[in-house]
This record gives C-alpha cells, sequence and structure tokens, in this order.
C-alpha cells in the first residue's frame, strides 16, 4: 500500500470524524469521534516522519484533554429536557457571529501569502527532542504557560457552572 493511499485513508477518516464531532446530538458520541480524529492527525504526523509529535499528540491530546473534556460534559450534565428553548434573537445573533467570524478567516487566508520563496533551511534537525524541547521551552514558554492557565480557567469555569444553584426558603 502506498504512502498517498494511506494519506487518501487517513485523510478521510479525519474528515469523517471531525465532521461527525460537530453534527452529533450526543456531547459523549461528539467526544468519542474527536478522539478517533486526534488518532487520525497522529496518523498523518507518522506520516510526515515525526514520530515523537505523533506520540506526544496522542498523549497529550487523545490522553489528557479528552479526559478533562468528557470530565466536563459529566459535569455539565447536558440533557435535552432541562435546555431552554433559544430565542429568535440569539439565534439571529449566532448567525451574525458566524458569518462575520468566516468573513474574517476568508480575509485573513487572502492576505496571507505563503512565503515558499524566502525560505532557508536552518540545517538544524527538528526531529530531535532535544532541539524541539530548547525551541518551545525558550522561544514558546510564554504561550505555552497561557495555554495551561486557559485551560485551568476554562476547567474551573466549568466545574462552577455545573454546580447546582442553592435555593433560599
Amino acid at each position: 500500500m502506498s504512502l498517498l493511499t494511506i494519506f487518501y485513508i487517513l485523510a478521510a477518516v479525519t474528515l469523517a470524524t471531525g465532521f461527525m464531532t460537530v453534527i452529533s446530538k450526543n456531547p459523549i458520541h461528539s467526544a468519542i469521534y474527536l478522539v478517533l480524529c486526534f488518532f487520525s492527525i497522529g496518523g498523518h504526523y507518522l506520516l510526515f516522519n515525526a514520530q515523537f509529535l505523533a506520540l506526544v499528540h496522542i498523549i497529550v491530546y487523545a490522553g489528557a484533554i479528552m479526559v478533562l473534556i468528557l470530565f466536563t460534559i459529566m459535569l455539565m450534565n447536558l440533557n435535552k429536557e432541562n435546555e431552554p428553548i433559544k430565542s429568535i434573537a440569539s439565534v439571529l445573533a449566532a448567525v451574525v457571529a458566524f458569518a462575520l467570524l468566516c468573513f474574517v478567516m476568508l480575509a485573513v487566508f487572502i492576505k496571507a501569502m505563503p512565503q515558499i520563496e524566502n525560505y532557508q533551511s536552518s540545517g538544524q534537525d527538528y526531529q530531535s527532542i532535544k532541539v524541539l524541547g530548547k525551541v518551545l521551552l525558550n522561544e514558546y514558554m510564554v504561550p505555552f504557560e497561557f495555554v495551561s492557565i486557559l485551560l485551568l480557567v476554562a476547567m474551573i469555569g466549568a466545574v462552577l457552572l455545573s454546580k447546582k444553584q442553592k435555593t433560599v426558603e
């Protein structure tokens, strides 16, 4: 089986599971589709000969992040019968926000020109764990810490939102 065939199979699985993640009505099924999507993206990393990134991607995303998402889903107790009916104004606001987001993303993709002509090889081996660690912990330390704080705040927010309100009698 050629690498191109494996790529097409992985691409089809990635697109299908990503699509099913978005359209699935059951949040647990959606999380399972997302795990399958993460595994297929790990397969893409293996095709790029980035074994370390594939393993880190599977361990971090399919392992740790999905456990956090599943705990959040279970804590929020997403039941259809408890869901309030959305007004026309909120649906219209969501559609307008989605259209604006699509417009901004389209404008960014049109304006962003690839800099392939100016690409110069530095000669460093970015497959090396030592080099990758230096790059992550030197150049990208602040964004790395911001993401960890953002995930912590999101988890605390989900727990606080899921707590039942005390009724004052």
